[in-house]
């Protein structure tokens, strides 16, 4: 997963106190030595190849990788800087980086010729932070689209060329609604849209849960609340305003939730990051389609004797689809032990030569265009389709894309919002969230 934050403001607040004194390196690390840290393990192998290059390129440099879980990467990473074994050099995620930032825990880049051109429109400017300084180089990208089960959507009497041109509307749902309570069906083999659906009693839901979407709802509502022309907040980066009271971004959450009263999208108890997140739902039958990243590609694509197919986001009310276009980066730790040797290794992977290389193992989309050609190339070798991933980068016409919410507080903004979005999830009023977004504004104003 690519979208939780774990960071709590107490942590960060005896990070804020300690990371001044905090020196030294990870332990038993040697001069000549690069450390750095990634939390996918799909991506191990591409980024090894990339060190391999790497030290034929700089005789006497080494580059050791570490690689951990998601949620043990954050809270490993935070308590590394309070005892000063941090890593040289980290997979940076955009909700972090301002906050380490901001606690002076990251070196700058700006030294490193880094050119916003080289790589895909807006990436990398997301990594300056308030100061005028960049603290990361631009990694890769990833979009969101719908994947489902094709031995499903036949079932059930609909093509790729309908889950492909879906649309939706908060007041009955559009296609996408009809097409959702369509595939699902209850235990008496009742679907959706039929008389008798016993919506208490459901076999196979339409749509898997994703989990009630936090204060992103990246690869939940953000689809839908993006398409209807909603934005986190009142300006694109380091604002002071969210707008989660909006009544645009209310009416399309209770829409989005109700399929769950109806029993068309699976309950919130459905749903775990570890143990039964949406490609488990589907993997197992319980649900036929899902939203979800493109750095979940090859995990959907990569059960046995189940056929996926993807498709583009739903048309939304503005006329256009819409999803939330993502981005990683390499970031330099202040202390690094080997800062020369860490400014090199993050220079190289920003490089067209490192994400050339990436992309050729058809994992993720590298941030520069080689890179991403390769990746495309890798999945077609693979008899993957990505279109669905790519064609909202390529075409401004018909798509519409959007950033990562970039502002101060992100701990805070996500302990208001995670309980608030799963109290809507389970019923309660969306007016609820006017009081949220005042606490929230209330932080950010400090």
């Amino acid at each position: 997963m690519r979208i939780r934050t774990v960071v709590a403001l107490a942590g960060a607040l005896v990070l804020s106190l300690v990371s001044g004194c905090a020196r030294g390196g990870v332990a038993g690390s040697s001069g000549n030595t690069v450390t750095y840290w990634l939390w996918d393990a799909n991506q191990l192998p591409a980024y090894q190849a990339c060190a391999k290059d790497f030290e034929k390129e700089n005789p006497g440099l080494k580059v050791s990788i570490t690689q951990m879980g998601w949620g043990d990467y954050w809270t490993k990473l935070t308590a590394s800087f309070i005892a000063g074994t941090q890593p040289d050099v980290f997979t940076d995620h955009i909700q972090k980086f301002g906050q380490f930032a901001d606690l002076k825990v990251l070196e700058p880049l700006d030294d490193l010729g880094i050119n916003p051109s080289d790589y895909q429109k807006g990436l990398a400017d997301n990594w300056i932070a308030q100061d005028g300084h960049r603290y990361g180089a631009p990694k890769d990208w990833d979009t969101v689209a719908l994947f489902y089960n094709r031995k499903m959507t036949t079932a059930a009497g609909l093509t790729p060329e309908q889950i492909n041109n879906l649309n939706w509307n908060p007041k009955d749902g559009g296609t996408f609604e009809k097409t959702v309570a369509h595939l699902t069906i209850d235990r008496n083999g009742k679907r959706g849209d039929e008389p008798g659906f016993d919506k208490h009693d459901v076999k196979v839901y339409g749509l898997a849960s994703g989990g009630a979407g936090d204060g992103d709802g990246q690869t939940t509502w953000s689809p839908f609340t993006g398409s209807a022309g909603w934005r986190y907040t009142d300006k694109e980066r380091w604002s002071t305003k969210y707008q989660y009271d909006s009544k645009t971004f209310q009416s399309v959450v209770k829409w989005y939730f109700d399929l769950a009263k109806k029993g068309y999208l699976a309950p919130q108890t459905d749903y775990s990051e570890g143990a039964n997140p949406a490609n488990a739902q589907l993997a197992s039958g319980k649900a036929a389609m899902a939203f979800d990243g493109a750095w979940m590609i090859s995990t959907y694509y990569g059960y046995e004797n189940l056929k996926i197919g993807t498709a583009f986001t739903p048309v939304g009310p503005t006329g256009r689809r819409a999803t939330m276009m993502n981005g990683l980066a390499d970031s330099v730790t202040k202390n690094a032990h080997n800062k020369q040797g860490a400014l090199k290794w993050v220079k190289y992977l920003s490089s067209d030569a490192c994400q050339k290389t990436v992309g050729s193992y058809g994992i993720v989309f590298p941030a520069t265009p080689d890179g991403t050609r390769a990746a495309v190339a890798a999945y077609k070798k693979k008899g993957i389709d990505v279109t669905a991933f790519t064609e909202p980068v390529a075409d401004k016409r018909d798509f519409t894309t959007f950033t990562y919410p970039i502002t101060n507080y992100a701990a805070d903004v996500y302990a208001l919002m995670h309980p608030a979005m799963q109290d809507v999830y389970n019923g309660a009023a969306v007016s609820g969230l006017d009081k949220t977004n005042s606490q929230i504004n209330l932080i950010l104003s400090q």
